[in-house]
């Protein structure tokens, strides 16, 4: 049974750091891409970060220049590094597989998930 367990997630105020990580159980990256998601309460989930098996990433707008996927192969682990947060990145974030989803940019630009993880939250006070 595969699980993806994020963590890393709190409060902290404009400009500042978090590092989310995502612990893949039963899961093995190797093919297509994975993905970190976020959401808002009543808006749909938007990709925001993804890297694929070659190590190719591909960013939204938003966060480009702020933000850094990575993977650990020894770790089985993926995270999120996000730096100079704003009020309007505070939202859950999700992390996800996307073995099918192609390269990094088709995983952002045509998200084909497979696997969910439960989403941490992130809120960015001003």
């Amino acid at each position: 049974q595969v699980q993806l367990v994020e963590s890393g997630g709190g409060s902290v105020q404009t400009g500042g750091s978090l590092r989310l990580s995502c612990v893949m159980i039963g899961y093995t990256f190797s093919s297509g891409s994975m993905v970190w998601f976020r959401q808002v309460p009543g808006k749909k989930r938007d990709g925001v970060a993804a890297i694929d098996k070659d190590g190719k990433t591909s960013y939204a707008d938003s966060v480009k220049g702020r933000f850094t996927i990575s993977h650990d192969n020894a770790k089985n682990t993926l995270y999120l590094q996000m730096n100079s947060l704003k009020p309007e990145d505070t939202a859950m974030y999700y992390c996800a597989a996307s073995p099918l989803g192609g390269n990094a940019i088709q995983a952002l630009e045509v998200p084909l998930v497979n696997y969910w993880g439960q989403g941490t939250q992130v809120t960015v006070s001003s």
